[in-house]
């Protein structure tokens, strides 16, 4: 089924016609439950692998022993809780039986403990983008595929896991390699992505308030004051950053999300050259603050419960934040930028 975001309370570009030349086109990719192929565009799926090309593992981890958790483990956690949230129960019951919970326990990271590693661990597999599927993707040319891994253990300094991109020709994969080797043990539970089909839909983005220029910020933070400028915070307005300009969630370029920091310069590290953002992972949809981008086909649901569509992919970024890549703009060859917000 695919995804559709709700029209915008109001086209923005006519109140501020300075936004239609910052105007970027950003594919949500709207991940969602599913047993995705090789062939498919995913989160958390499969990848086409050439059998003669050696999986990417990490070497800043290269065993023998590692603390963290198994990720068969948090497969079976995430399992248990499903059933147990699904199951009914009398008010006061716990969720979980006792032997449920030893089960969950060992499958989040408050229960890691040292676990072997044969040989470096091997790199998760986290997004794959086909330009059949996604035709907005930038790519060099002869490419039609993105690949994304990284490692499921913070690394310094940013504290995110070790991101590794690939652009790949799909025709030139004959023999996709059968079985993908898993890491024995992971940093974090929260690294290890469900796997989830996309339904990618082009939308339209402005800019972060914190990038626009100073006085355009300024005109639209008093028209946002002037829909209610007693108690704001008490009825529905509707707001620029959260409504309007950056779509919440997983996508395909577009703007930079900014958060708790304000944009700071960013460039190419070995030519110098600007860097773009190229994708947003981020472990939920939408939330309590961005609910106008839920799409029209999960109207009925209004929560963020992690079973629910809104937290498909089960990732989590730093305490709730989102991993944006960011790509060089001379040349697909230069190494990205990843930065947290």
């Amino acid at each position: 089924m695919p995804r559709t975001t709700p029209p915008r309370p109001l086209e923005v570009a006519a109140l501020f016609p300075e936004l239609v030349p910052l105007a970027r086109t950003a594919v949500r990719l709207h991940p969602r439950p599913g047993a995705p192929a090789v062939a498919d565009s995913s989160i958390g799926g499969p990848l086409l692998w050439p059998a003669d090309e050696p999986w990417p593992t990490c070497p800043d981890h290269a065993g023998p022993r590692h603390r963290g958790v198994a990720p068969d483990d948090v497969l079976l956690s995430r399992r248990i809780l499903a059933e147990a949230w699904a199951r009914p129960r009398a008010e006061g019951t716990d969720l979980l039986t006792p032997d449920e919970q030893v089960i969950v326990d060992r499958g989040s990271d408050s229960g890691s403990t040292r676990i072997a590693q044969d040989g470096p661990v091997p790199l998760v597999p986290v997004v794959q983008l086909y330009a059949a599927d996604v035709p907005e993707l930038p790519r060099p040319a002869g490419t039609d595929l993105l690949q994304l891994l990284w490692c499921p253990y913070n690394h310094a300094p940013d504290y995110l896991p070790a991101v590794q991109l690939l652009w790949r020709a799909s025709a030139d994969v004959t023999e996709p390699l059968a079985v993908v080797p898993r890491p024995s043990v992971i940093g974090r539970a929260d690294y290890l992505p469900a796997p989830c089909v996309l339904h990618p839909e082009a939308v339209t983005e402005y800019p972060a308030p914190h990038e626009l220029p100073e006085d355009l910020a300024e005109r639209i933070e008093e028209w946002e004051v002037g829909q209610n400028p007693q108690e704001r915070e008490d009825i529905d307005v509707v707001d620029y950053q959260y409504d309007l300009s950056l779509v919440p969630g997983c996508k395909l370029g577009g703007h930079a999300p900014w958060s708790f920091s304000d944009p700071f310069p960013m460039a190419c590290s070995e030519c110098g050259a600007d860097v773009r953002p190229l994708l947003t992972i981020d472990g939920a949809e939408w939330d309590g603050g961005t609910g106008s981008w839920r799409p029209v086909e999960d109207a009925g649901y209004d929560g963020l419960h992690f079973l629910g569509p809104a937290c498909a992919t089960q990732l989590t970024i730093g305490r709730g934040y989102n991993l944006q890549i960011y790509g060089c703009t001379a040349s697909y060859d230069h190494p990205h930028l990843q930065n947290m917000q």
